[in-house]
């Protein structure tokens, strides 16, 4: 049996029109994203058949492919369910709405939404190559923090819980955007669904103990 699986989409594709098309969605979830949970899989079964016959001379490959599907695969779940229509999601976490812990920590972490919003946008649409831009639970600072996460595990901070992520790689916008990822990423604001990234960070702070730094 495998060990990942790909999650069903918590929307129809029509869902986020008119910011990201239906058939954006389609293909997305269902052949890019189920490409990194079947690498990942594959990966394993690779790596299980290495210890059987003692055949380490791929090891260096197989150990960055693993990271490369399990991250996009884990990356691409949160995505999803971090995004809700334009008529439910959007704006920034209000009190009002019950998100008021996350607003708080977004304006201790930036100063302010403004600052956070600025961040993250620039560090979603600079990624090198392809990329994320991500905003995480820090657990040893107990702060928020930007991460600009190239492929899909590069360049990220050890031990940080992302809570809310954009994905920047071509496949997210190209045919209904084009080359203009900036527009795309601005674009992304009127999706977010802040109800479920409050989860994730409530979540992530109620971990301890997460970073074992000493005995």
């Amino acid at each position: 049996m495998p060990v990942y699986t790909l999650p069903d989409l918590p929307y129809d594709y029509a869902a986020l029109a008119p910011v990201i098309s239906p058939e954006i969605i389609e293909l997305h979830h269902d052949k890019h994203h189920a490409a990194y949970v079947k690498g990942a899989n594959d990966t394993l079964e690779q790596l299980a058949e290495a210890r059987d016959k003692e055949t380490w001379g791929s090891i260096n490959g197989l150990e960055k492919n693993l990271a490369f599907h399990l991250s996009g695969h884990i990356l691409h779940s949160i995505y999803w369910q971090n995004m809700t229509g334009p008529k439910d999601g959007g704006g920034e976490p209000l009190a009002q709405d019950g998100v008021g812990e996350l607003a708080d920590a977004i304006t201790e972490s930036f100063g302010s939404f403004a600052r956070f919003k600025a961040q993250l946008s620039k560090a979603s649409a600079t990624t090198q190559g392809s990329g994320w831009g991500v905003l995480a639970y820090e657990p040893l600072s107990g702060r928020l923090i930007v991460e600009q996460v190239y492929d899909h595990q590069g360049n990220v901070g050890q031990g940080a819980t992302p809570i809310l992520v954009f994905d920047a790689w071509e496949h997210a916008f190209y045919l209904q955007y084009r080359n203009q990822k900036v527009d795309f990423i601005e674009a992304m604001w009127q999706v977010v669904n802040w109800q479920d990234v409050a989860r994730r960070y409530e979540a992530a702070k109620s971990r301890t103990d997460v970073l074992l730094l000493a005995p």
